[in-house]
């Protein structure tokens, strides 16, 4: 039975302080507002260009820890979460924060000619990364990075059978900033942002964002790192924070990084919290489904045909 938060029963107008405060804090008027950057409460422009530096620090090796971080499991969270999208074959979707194309190359096999990717980023590095993969042959570079080598020899082969195939045509790389992004109000038919949100300095004005560019009928959909069964969070926890910073420090050489991502995700808004933010700005239908016992969740809303 899934645990009601305060959030889900108070008006919408009491909630809007609140939802302010998530993301931010503010301090006095002459003073600039503060957020977290990780543990760490520091002012929301800097907390911008540490972002920016971590993802442009990891960039190169973000697939590859990935895979090392979730023993490949990410990938799965992934094939589902793209795979329960209701997509047609002329669809127009926008994946948020998905610079290295592991979204997009997923929606890309799912639509046809018709339909169009458009993936954005804020951080140009990480388009780099996603723009050569396409370039170079997204079928095997969707699979380069795969730490087992026999799950390599095995997706060689299905990619040479043709299993995978990938058309990058329909696919527009934007370098964009989540909260503000430069496309006209009811544009696409699905909103994808995968493991990015929590990354972003205001997460209520990402969701504004996401729902202004909606078409009506438009689905929402969030794969992000939540608040995972209190049973196993001392063995997570302990995983997280001495395991992960350590081979990012292998395998990455960024010590730093990995540990800012592990501590972000302590800071994102549990499964009930942020459905109440989706809820509140004005979506319809707002559920979430855990995966592997809450380690991330799927967060879904619909835009209503008729807004308030």
């Amino acid at each position: 039975m899934k645990t009601l938060s305060l959030l889900g029963f108070l008006p919408r107008s009491s909630l809007r302080p609140l939802f302010t405060r998530c993301s931010n804090v503010r301090t006095t008027q002459s003073r600039p507002a503060t957020t977290h950057f990780g543990n760490e409460q520091v002012d929301e422009a800097e907390k911008e260009k540490r972002v920016h530096h971590v993802f442009a620090n990891v960039a190169n090796k973000y697939d590859m820890m990935n895979d090392a971080m979730s023993l490949g499991i990410h990938r799965l969270w992934k094939d589902y979460y793209v795979g329960g999208l209701p997509l047609g074959p002329n669809s127009k979707v926008i994946d948020v924060a998905g610079g290295t194309g592991d979204i997009a190359f997923r929606l890309q096999k799912r639509i046809s000619a018709g339909g169009k990717v458009t993936v954005v980023d804020i951080n140009q590095n990480m388009l780099d990364v996603g723009q050569e993969r396409a370039k170079n042959d997204p079928q095997v570079s969707y699979q380069s990075s795969l730490s087992c080598f026999i799950v390599k020899l095995i997706m060689k082969a299905f990619i040479q059978g043709g299993i995978f195939q990938v058309d990058t045509s329909k696919l527009e790389w934007v370098c964009a900033n989540a909260e503000q992004l430069p496309f006209e109000e009811n544009s696409f038919d699905a909103y994808t942002i995968s493991f990015g949100i929590r990354n972003c300095t205001h997460v209520d004005q990402v969701v504004r964002e996401a729902f202004r560019v909606l078409k009506p009928g438009g689905l929402l959909a969030v794969l992000e790192f939540s608040a995972i069964n209190p049973l196993l969070r001392p063995l997570y926890d302990a995983y997280s924070f001495n395991v992960i910073p350590v081979m990012g420090q292998v395998l990455a050489g960024d010590y730093d990084s990995y540990k800012y991502l592990v501590e972000s995700i302590r800071k994102f808004p549990n499964q009930e919290d942020f459905a109440a933010m989706i809820r509140f700005t004005g979506f319809d239908m707002v559920r979430y489904e855990n995966l592997t016992f809450g380690i991330c969740a799927i967060h879904r809303g619909t835009k209503p045909y008729k807004t308030h």
